[in-house]
């Protein structure tokens, strides 16, 4: 059985850089071709986000068909949120037969957050759920249990939150996803160093490092409003006061957060554990070659 690019980066032990790309909101085909080819090289493999925040986009399954054809490897991302059991397992076999090997399952923004609020939303399954049936798939059958004849090859990931509360509880989560069928992990950004400092420590004591490679998140931030913003409005996210006053006093906001991107991804891939970083520039994709490559971690 042949193994994602991604796959075979971290299980020989070395850095993997993962970023993500937001599908347009419409059939630019031209648009996700050209932002493909500027980030071909960048990065190890690229998420295709599914409907990020409840928005309606072109779909992941599509999107990362499209990326693949221009020679990236897509981390194809689905949703609990928009389909059930049978729209999983159906789309994941369609998505490996068209060649896309990583899939990362995650829950989803509620659909309240985006453009149909009045949206009926499934979550048939929840994340775990959803790595136990798919990793179902890959090992011969149907969530029915019926043998299939070519199962997809999948590398599964998920995403962790060190930062949520109760902080405690973290591990133990990301213990349950290790235990459903996960492969690699994508954390939340980490703007606080600390606070992850002390969630790998509780991740390596438990000897899930062994288990499952880890991804650090990473975000350029343009200024302090947007450090403000994420640590006002984004559940789950730890933001430092030191950060914003950084961002606040610089003459240059943009250029000093690229600074304060590459200092943490240099951090995040000093610490135990940690297998490589995943790049979430939102809006902001072409910084992301400049990202890894001040960073030291060119593929």
């Amino acid at each position: 059985m042949s193994v994602s690019r991604l796959q075979g980066t971290l299980d020989r032990g070395a850095i993997a850089v993962t970023a993500e790309i937001g599908p347009p909101r419409s059939c630019e085909v031209e648009r996700l071709r050209a932002m493909a080819r500027a980030l071909k090289g960048s990065a190890h493999a690229f998420n295709l986000t599914d409907n990020q925040a409840a928005n309606v986009r072109m779909s992941s399954i599509a999107s990362s068909v499209i990326c693949l054809q221009e020679g990236l490897e897509p981390v194809m991302q689905m949703t609990c949120r928009d389909r059930n059991r049978i729209a999983m397992q159906s789309d994941v076999i369609g998505a490996s037969a068209l060649g896309i090997r990583n899939v990362l399952c995650i829950s989803g923004d509620h659909q309240t957050f985006g453009n149909h609020p009045q949206a009926k939303n499934v979550y048939d399954l929840d994340s775990v759920q959803e790595l136990m049936v798919l990793r179902r798939l890959r090992e011969g059958a149907n969530w029915a249990g019926e043998p299939l004849a070519e199962p997809p090859q999948l590398f599964l990931g998920a995403a962790a939150n060190p930062f949520a509360d109760p902080f405690e509880h973290r591990v133990t989560r990301l213990a349950k996803k290790v235990e459903a069928g996960a492969q690699f992990v994508q954390t939340q950004c980490v703007l606080d160093l600390d606070r992850f400092r002390r969630f790998m420590a509780l991740v390596v004591e438990r000897g899930l490092h062994e288990r499952v490679h880890i991804l650090a998140g990473a975000i350029p931030l343009r200024s302090h409003k947007a450090a403000l913003f994420m640590r006002d409005k984004v559940a789950g996210m730890s933001v430092p006061d030191e950060v914003i006053d950084r961002l606040r006093r610089a003459a240059d906001p943009k250029e000093e957060g690229i600074r304060l991107c590459v200092e943490t991804m240099q951090e995040l891939v000093s610490i135990e554990g940690v297998h490589g970083v995943h790049i979430t520039a939102i809006a902001w994709e072409d910084v992301v070659p400049r990202l890894v490559r001040e960073a030291g971690l060119t593929p």
